[in-house]
């Protein structure tokens, strides 16, 4: 597994890539550039991984089942050898979740799953709910659907998240969520929106005008929530 890192101090930013994107993507795209004076002011610390969502989520010739347990490994990933990582470099206590597109899906979920260790999550232009058809976006697990998906699903578990402490941990967090007003994904966004605000969750909700789902888009919103 691949990485890039940009800048020194500052809240330790884990940059999730687009869908089956790569850890590269979000310089070349000149999004990293547009937070250069963040960067080199010492407020930011990007740390930019790789996907492996062509061999998990758009694995095609993969087993519903096997998707989801390739994704389990990712997050092990994550958790387990980036985190650490990070901190060797830095030891700011302060990590946001962040991406765009999928990459706002990885960058939600595994706050919500762990605000203990995260702190804060921007997602632009993201997907929530992986089991169900929106628009040109299809069912990523072909209609198989276990207790596994059920928990790597935002759209599904949080609106049954009842547990004080876990509630308590994610009012916590510092949450903005951003779209665009023609985005196919902006109902769904919105759901998830619904939910926060249902469990007393507190976030910040953003729509763009236009369809906003473009790298052009992530390279203004960065300058605004990062």
């Amino acid at each position: 597994m691949e990485l890039l890192v940009f800048g020194e101090s500052g809240s330790r930013v884990i940059v999730f890539p687009t869908r089956v994107g790569r850890f590269f993507d979000y310089e070349e795209w000149g999004i990293v550039e547009s937070m250069r004076e963040k960067i080199e002011k010492g407020y930011i610390q990007l740390f930019c991984v790789d996907s492996i969502d062509g061999e998990s989520f758009y694995c095609d010739w993969c087993e519903p089942k096997g998707r989801i347990l390739r994704h389990l490994q990712y997050e092990r990933y994550i958790l387990d050898e980036v985190i650490p990582f990070s901190q060797t470099l830095n030891d700011n206590p302060h990590i946001t979740a962040h991406g765009c597109s999928l990459g706002a899906y990885h960058a939600l979920n595994i706050a919500l799953r762990h605000p203990t260790i995260f702190s804060k999550v921007v997602s632009f232009s993201g997907r929530y709910d992986i089991s169900s058809t929106i628009g040109h976006y299809r069912d990523l697990f072909d209609g198989y659907y276990d207790e596994d998906i059920y928990f790597h699903n935002p759209s599904h578990y949080l609106q049954n998240i009842s547990d004080p402490l876990l509630l308590e941990q994610l009012r916590q967090l510092d949450i903005t969520i951003v779209t665009g007003e023609e985005d196919v994904l902006l109902e769904n966004t919105k759901n998830i929106c619904d939910a926060l605000h249902q469990k007393g969750i507190n976030h910040q909700f953003y729509i763009w005008s236009g369809h906003a789902h473009k790298a052009r888009y992530w390279r203004e919103m960065v300058k605004h929530y990062m």
